[in-house]
């Protein structure tokens, strides 16, 4: 039962004994009444002379006791049904003093759980708040780079065909690049620098002299996610992922775009823009007409002054003009907080 019905129970018993209680003292008064007559009738039969006279009243004193001993016993009889009723009302009080405090605990618990859901709600709100403000610092940061983006950008082409692995066709990538740029609407702001026959050390070397915005690796890797550069042999030089990573790290103020137009570059791009905006990658092998085609239009884009997510678009889309079904394999990564749609190397 709830508190209300516990409470109307109550009300209930406690009418029921003033009802009882009004009905004895009602009893009582008649009872009392009918003695007073008794007794008047008996001193009446002491002050009369009359025998007959006596004995009349005398008779009238019996029957008002008789009257008075039937109040008696209707007196006791609701006494009873007093004491009952008091217990059923004792008891009923009872129960609802429990029900208003099981009532009480169960409140309490209840803004207890909702003072720390609403505890945990503006904690959730608080850390969206905070990371939300953290990703407008860093989107602030990223169009004040963008205002301030250089009159003339470099791009920097490192390629490697090592003497033991599969002979590419890099000078058509690296010639399809230049013709591409030079085609371009602002095609004096795009500088296109290539280095060949790489060795891991002359990535510094490069990185030092060129001081590159956009950072592009032509060449072989491997199913592991190894860049092939070259040794002092020009055989294979395997160079991990960390190391390309870390390498990406000394120069990350500089650089805006690392390009890796290798097989199986994924996971490189992925792990390098931890440290610069953004990185290409690619998640399989990849031909060499789709490196080639794919390279030259994403850089054109560039060189009309578009996005990244547009120039990276527009790649994709050449690729399926030209019929080549590799469309799937390039994969584009952006750094937290940057928005690629506005993420623009050449400025108009």
């Amino acid at each position: 039962m709830s508190v209300e019905q516990y409470r109307r129970e109550v009300e209930r018993h406690q009418d029921s004994v003033r009802k009882l209680q009004a009905e004895k003292a009602r009893e009582v008064s008649y009872a009392a009444s009918e003695r007073k007559k008794a007794g008047d009738a008996r001193a009446g039969a002491a002050r009369t002379s009359s025998v007959s006279t006596a004995r009349t009243k005398l008779k009238d004193a019996e029957r008002y006791d008789s009257k008075a001993v039937s109040h008696d016993r209707r007196i006791a009889d609701i006494e009873g049904k007093i004491a009952r009723a008091s217990k059923q009302q004792y008891d009923a009080q009872v129960k609802l003093g429990n029900a208003e405090k099981q009532a009480a605990q169960k409140l309490s618990r209840e803004r207890k759980q909702q003072e720390q859901a609403d505890a945990r709600a503006r904690s959730e709100v608080n850390g969206r708040l905070s990371e939300h403000d953290r990703l407008h610092r860093a989107a602030f940061r990223s169009i004040q780079d963008l205002q301030a983006l250089p009159a003339t950008i470099g791009v920097l082409f490192l390629a490697a065909n090592p003497l033991d692995q599969q002979q590419l066709r890099l000078d058509e990538e690296v010639r399809a690049i230049g013709e591409m740029i030079r085609k371009s609407e602002h095609r004096d702001s795009v500088k296109l620098e290539s280095r060949w026959a790489v060795r891991p050390l002359d990535i510094l070397q490069a990185l030092n002299e060129f001081k590159p915005r956009v950072v592009h690796f032509s060449g072989h890797g491997s199913e592991d996610g190894d860049l092939v550069l070259q040794d002092g042999s020009g055989n294979a030089k395997m160079v991990s992922k960390e190391a390309i990573v870390q390498t990406m790290m000394t120069a990350a103020d500089d650089i805006q775009l690392v390009f890796f137009n290798t097989c199986y570059s994924r996971d490189q791009a992925e792990a390098v823009v931890a440290h610069v905006p953004a990185a290409i990658g690619m998640n399989t092998a990849v031909g060499d007409d789709a490196a080639r085609v794919f390279a030259a239009q994403f850089y054109s884009a560039i060189g009309f002054g578009l996005s990244v997510a547009t120039a990276f678009a527009q790649a994709k889309a050449a690729l399926l003009l030209e019929g080549i079904l590799e469309d799937d394999v390039p994969e584009l990564f952006i750094a937290e907080g940057i928005d690629p749609a506005e993420l623009v190397l050449v400025k108009p």
